[in-house]
């Protein structure tokens, strides 16, 4: 077996911006006369989509909204993430994160995004950093049905890459995935891939038995052991 694909999440992977998310979902809380986030951002939006995170802060306080109107609550948090960006003077991206695509673009690895952003989200990121080319697909969080830690998006990246690569035959089980979250872990393990953990948003200590490898930062990644790794081991594992 051969590594063919590296698949990336992207909030506290590719871009360090989990407290502009936490200040957005805050204000929409307070708009609605709610209270805003606690300990529960750990519990609930971290490594969740926005969808998935706002209506279950909704419903803790006692607020069931039609899809309709979580619709509109989730595009106005949108805007409102792309006027934050536009005035920052530096995107806040993660050290050696650019480098570690290049390289792994050069090598010829398939590369995906999978996440539980939305994708005007993402777009505006990539795009603004230059590097929306590397990457084959965006599997976003406004077009499953299901979450992290639900496999489904890691999934849907997979059958994807081979949609758009026939002769590519590629199995959850030939792809590196790299994450932050334990929700994020979780559904690459559901999927059938293997993991990197990068302790971006955890210590490395709470991420370590969550995944194949732990890193501190991308640089840490010894990745001629990994491709050793995929070469000893039977695909049909």
């Amino acid at each position: 077996m051969v590594l063919k694909a590296v698949l990336f999440d992207f909030n506290g992977v590719i871009i360090k911006d989990e407290s502009i998310h936490r200040e957005l979902i805050d204000e929409l809380l307070l708009a609605e006369n709610l209270p805003p986030q606690g300990k529960e951002f750990w519990q609930i939006s971290v490594g969740r989509s926005d969808r998935v995170c706002i209506k279950k802060l909704l419903e803790l306080r006692g607020r069931f909204v039609t899809d309709e109107y979580l619709d509109k609550l989730i595009a106005k948090k949108a805007i409102a993430y792309q006027q934050r960006m536009s005035q920052v003077a530096t995107l806040p991206i993660y050290t050696e994160v650019v480098q570690f695509i290049q390289q792994m673009y050069d090598r010829g690895y398939k590369l995906a995004i999978v996440t539980g952003a939305i994708r005007s989200e993402v777009e505006l990121v990539l795009q603004q950093c230059g590097i929306a080319r590397y990457f084959e697909t965006i599997v976003s969080g406004d077009e499953i049905e299901q979450s992290k830690p639900d496999p489904e998006g890691y999934l849907l990246a997979v059958d994807r890459l081979n949609k758009l690569d026939s002769d590519l035959n590629l199995l959850p089980s030939e792809c590196l995935a790299i994450e932050d979250t334990f929700a994020g872990l979780e559904a690459v393990k559901a999927a059938g891939i293997q993991a990197v953990a990068i302790a971006h948003t955890y210590p490395f200590h709470m991420l370590q038995r969550r995944a194949n490898w732990t890193i501190d930062r991308f640089a840490d990644l010894e990745f001629d052991r990994v491709t050793k790794f995929f070469e000893s081991t039977d695909s049909r594992i």
